[in-house]
């Protein structure tokens, strides 16, 4: 089981002192702990593609870039490329060209975007938002399998047998599907044999067994093996020295920025009674000792099988030492841990 870092390159406000990190830091911060991950020995570090003010990742493959000459062996990977506004000929051509700095250790986890700030951006309209994924991703597909690529959509000009270059190291370079939690999505992933990411952000992770279930089922209908079929989940938390301090460091920067977007979207207040009872052994933030948050990655693989897994560092901001701290816990205490559980069973 891989178990790596996922971040947007949050540049929010400090809930304690209320500055606000550069866009320029949180970039140098981030090579800083691809860096760190890759030394501690965790399998894979995703940043996520965002267009607004309180996130730096509107470029991640530059960012990943950056870090794969001073890295040896952890994968980069997008989390995630908003492939629907987005031209899939340079989505491909950036990580096709990260793939060859990195020898080999690019990836692309594509979605429709649950933030919709890049629509606007780029001139294109929320009534296309699920035919723009759907046919961008052809396309992607398309021109990962073949050198000189044919192609005609309704929301792109048409290619006739061109080029698109550079080729990727890796044949095929990996294009995972990413979900919220969409049925739909799941069966696309899987009738087109792609590995799947789901983003569990609240709940029960258990309750993402039947999409599991749909995904699996729509894969074995396509012809595809199931079972040699990655999944990954991704979700906040934080690794402490103990429970305690974890909790009480990754509370006030959570709950500032949750509720940033509780605002955004209508949802209640975020409070310390919702984020405790997030944090118990059955819920969705994985926050405590490197014990405690091992445990909750192995009952993770025991009822959803996943293969990847996915620590979202951090919600809001919090100081740089944390949170490489945090990585370094996580790299030398909690995968040697959840490797030895999974290995008994």
């Amino acid at each position: 089981m891989e178990i790596g870092i996922s971040t947007f390159l949050e540049a929010t406000p400090d809930p304690v002192t209320g500055s606000v990190i550069s866009h320029a830091e949180r970039l140098r911060h981030a090579v800083e702990e691809i860096v760190l991950a890759d030394q501690v020995g965790l399998d894979v570090y995703g940043i996520g593609e965002h267009h607004r003010a309180d996130y730096a990742g509107t470029a991640p493959a530059v960012v990943l870039a950056a870090a794969a000459a001073m890295t040896k062996r952890i994968r980069l990977t997008s989390a995630v490329t908003v492939l629907s506004s987005d031209d899939p000929v340079r989505v491909y051509q950036a990580f096709s060209t990260l793939d060859g700095i990195s020898n080999g250790r690019a990836e692309i986890m594509a979605g429709r975007g649950s933030f919709i700030e890049s629509f606007p951006l780029f001139g294109y309209s929320l009534d296309d938002y699920d035919e723009l994924f759907e046919e961008k991703l052809e396309l992607l597909l398309a021109i990962r399998a073949s050198e000189k690529v044919t192609w005609r959509g309704g929301h792109r000009p048409a290619i006739q047998n061109l080029g698109v270059y550079p080729r990727s190291v890796q044949s095929p370079l990996p294009v995972w599907i990413a979900s919220g939690g969409n049925p739909e999505s799941a069966v696309r992933a899987g009738m087109l044999g792609l590995p799947i990411a789901f983003a569990i952000i609240g709940g029960m992770p258990e309750r993402f067994a039947p999409l599991v279930k749909l995904y699996k089922q729509a894969a074995a209908r396509a012809g595809h093996d199931p079972e040699s079929l990655p999944i990954a989940t991704h979700s906040h938390g934080f690794v402490g020295e103990t429970t305690e301090q974890a909790a009480d460091a990754f509370f006030p920067s959570t709950q500032a920025q949750m509720n940033v977007i509780g605002r955004e979207r209508g949802w209640p207040a975020y409070d310390r009674s919702a984020y405790d009872a997030a944090r118990s052994l059955r819920g969705a933030l994985y926050v405590g000792d490197p014990e405690f948050v091992a445990e909750k990655i192995v009952l993770l693989r025991r009822n959803l099988g996943v293969t990847r897994f996915f620590l979202h560092i951090n919600v809001g901001t919090m100081p740089h030492r944390e949170v490489l701290r945090a990585i370094e816990l996580l790299g030398t205490k909690v995968a040697p841990i959840v490797h030895k559980e999974l290995a008994r069973s």
